[in-house]
């Protein structure tokens, strides 16, 4: 350990670590997965505490029809995978004490992560840990006060004692109501202790989109259990009117986070009204290379043809993939993109079929081909019905398009080390940083992508991969940014992959080179104990 660290214990409602380890949903969690990861390899004085997930995500299917169905399998051989501690702590939940079993997580070569779970013989509540964001607004509460307020008594009971609080979002800022309470014990009054608690959290806000930035009402709040001896009084001048989360988490941290310059800049207008908060930096994300980045490209990434052979041999695996999972057959020699996203409007999966007698002709010919995958929230009917336009889509250009179910960290791994171009297209500004371009990119694969997110900071257009649109934000974005699509797609692109492979290969390369120090999670724990920890 470098004991020159303040030690941290970060909070996050999921982790990605490994495929097998289903309690993660999507980019927060393989964010925080990668923090651990990191902190491990830099010995860093930092601990994970989150939830076991019995039952995880959803496992998402495509049926007959070409509908997402969801599944829940009980994941009981996570237990193999996790230490029992011997600690238990309570939380009270509908005026009920619940168990929660506090197991230890190390096994990924990552810093220790502590996960409280209910599946506990004796509660009547053992399903609060069993499904990541399902059920509905009662089950969410009881849940966040699992991971807020039972993470913080879980820390005391392992005798930890963390300099920092990190709230990786919104979920885990009951925590405070602990911190508070643990004071006001001691003698201190609210004030104090809630001017006490501020210097001790940290706090990472994610998405601009509305539903991502949860609100509670305060009966409901206080029926839960989630008041926590607090007065309604004192629940308001923390979370406001209805109890809005990120507003708490600003509101109670000394010192907040965008996860990119440009979110940064979106997140201080969008909590611009919110009294009292802290400061939102930017600080960019980064990723866990030895995850993610081949290991021949990682010691090959100064050898412009052996990142060329590795990536021949990647999109091969990649292919092989698809022609197992899905019957269809890719030509290697022809160029594949990849699309992976959370099934929401605003990341328009379909935009590259907007004007689609553009771009059919190169489906047909097989000249263009394309890779889709993602999830949709169980609840999501409107997200659903993007992926089922989407394998319709695979039904029509049945040799040149598909879609692959169950998006997780396998699939993500396979296309973004086996693509050849990485499509992002959301509606600017709603990416916030977009972890999986940086994989991407940090494997040779080029992105093509609005300036959104990370990208603006580290495109270099016709270089190192390439820009869609000029950022523009006003009316008509769609129809500006999906022209600009098929213009740098179809005249930049595709001219450049079958007539100039000399350029190509050279454009990976400096897509490696540019993005590999400056996007890895060693550098963004770095700026996390420059900006966020020290004081």
């Amino acid at each position: 350990m470098k004991q020159n660290k303040r030690s941290v214990a970060y909070f996050s409602m999921e982790y990605g670590l490994a495929p097998e380890m289903r309690i993660y949903a999507g980019g927060l969690g393989i964010l925080a997965g990668d923090i651990l990861k990191g902190a491990r390899d830099q010995g860093f004085p930092l601990v994970g505490v989150g939830i076991l997930w019995r039952q995880g995500y959803t496992k998402q299917v495509i049926d007959d029809e070409g509908r997402p169905v969801d599944c829940y399998p009980r994941n009981d051989y996570i237990y193999e995978h996790v230490e029992d501690t011997g600690v238990e702590v309570t939380v009270e939940v509908k005026e009920e004490e619940v168990s929660c079993r506090v197991w230890r997580l190390d096994k990924y070569d990552n810093a220790p992560l502590y996960l409280l779970d209910a599946n506990v013989e004796g509660n009547s509540n053992r399903w609060i840990t069993g499904q990541l964001y399902g059920w509905f607004e009662e089950e969410r509460v009881a849940q966040e006060i699992v991971l807020g307020i039972g993470g913080v008594k879980a820390l005391r009971e392992l005798g930890l004692e963390p300099d920092i609080y990190h709230f990786n979002e919104g979920h885990a800022v009951l925590a405070v109501t602990e911190m508070i309470k643990e004071k006001v014990d001691r003698g201190k009054s609210f004030n104090e202790a809630l001017k006490s608690t501020r210097d001790e959290i940290v706090f990472t806000t994610h998405t601009p989109v509305k539903q991502g930035n949860e609100v509670h009402a305060h009966k409901l709040l206080r029926y839960i259990g989630a008041y926590n001896h607090l007065t309604r009084e004192q629940m308001k001048t923390i979370g406001g009117d209805p109890f809005n989360m990120t507003a708490a988490g600003l509101r109670v941290s000394r010192v907040s986070n965008g996860v990119s310059r440009l979110h940064a800049k979106t997140a201080r207008r969008m909590w611009e009204d919110v009294d009292q908060r802290s400061e939102i930096k930017a600080i960019t994300n980064g990723i866990h290379r030895k995850t993610w980045v081949d290991k021949d490209v990682r010691q090959g990434r100064d050898d412009v043809e052996e990142i060329w052979r590795t990536h021949r041999r990647l999109k091969k695996r990649l292919i092989d993939y698809v022609a197992r999972e899905k019957g269809v057959e890719f030509d290697e020699e022809k160029l594949l993109i990849g699309f992976a996203r959370r099934a929401v409007p605003y990341k328009r999966a379909g935009l590259i079929f907007s004007q689609e007698e553009r771009i059919r002709p190169y489906l047909e010919e097989g000249r263009l081909q394309i890779v889709f995958s993602g999830k949709a929230h169980p609840l999501d009917d409107v997200g659903k019905g993007i992926i089922t336009k989407l394998v319709r889509k695979s039904e029509e250009y049945p040799d040149a398009v598909t879609f692959l179910e169950d998006y997780g960290m396998e699939t993500g791994k396979l296309l973004t080390q086996g693509s050849d171009v990485w499509l992002n297209n959301p509606r600017k500004p709603m990416e916030a940083s977009g972890t999986s371009g940086m994989k991407a990119a940090m494997n040779g694969v080029l992105n093509l992508s609005v300036l959104d997110g990370w990208w603006p900071e580290a495109c270099q257009h016709g270089e190192n991969g390439w820009a869609i649109g000029s950022g523009y934000t006003g009316e008509g974005q769609d129809e500006h940014d999906a022209n600009s699509l098929y213009d740098v797609l179809l005249n930049q692109v595709m001219p450049t992959y079958y007539e100039d492979k000399g350029k190509w290969k050279e454009m990976m390369a400096e897509s490696v080179k540019s993005t590999y120090d400056q996007f890895s999670v060693k550098s963004l724990l770095k700026e996390y104990y420059r900006e966020l920890y020290a004081y």
